[in-house]
């Protein structure tokens, strides 16, 4: 597992290439919670490196989702493969996580 992360205007896009599994949700969360602390409140999640997510990346979607939301941020997910798709539509997450097509149209949505 890597993450690219690169700022785009003002939201912090972080690309994710692999999985996301118990192994590495840890280390994802604190990199990512690390980077709302340090002041980054929109970001965008670029999903389409990611092979497949556990139910510990599902749970990072979460927190991060909620950490921005509490600093009046923004998260948008893009770029979904369709077997990740699967485990976030089959989890709900699709009903309560920002999911658009592309990563323009993520950054459209939080510029």
């Amino acid at each position: 597992m890597t993450l690219a992360i690169e700022k785009v205007g003002p939201a912090l896009v972080v690309s994710p290439q692999g999985q996301i599994n118990s192994a590495n949700a840890a280390a994802i969360e604190s990199e990512l919670l690390e980077q709302i602390d340090n002041g980054e409140n929109r970001l965008v999640l670029d999903l389409s490196g990611l092979d497949y997510i556990s139910s510990a990346g599902l749970r990072v979607m979460l927190l991060v989702a909620k950490r921005l939301k509490q600093k009046s941020g923004a998260l948008a997910l893009c770029g979904i493969q369709p077997h990740v798709r699967e485990v976030f539509d089959i989890s709900g997450f699709l009903s309560i996580l920002t999911v658009v097509e592309s990563r323009d149209d993520a950054l459209d949505m939080l510029g």
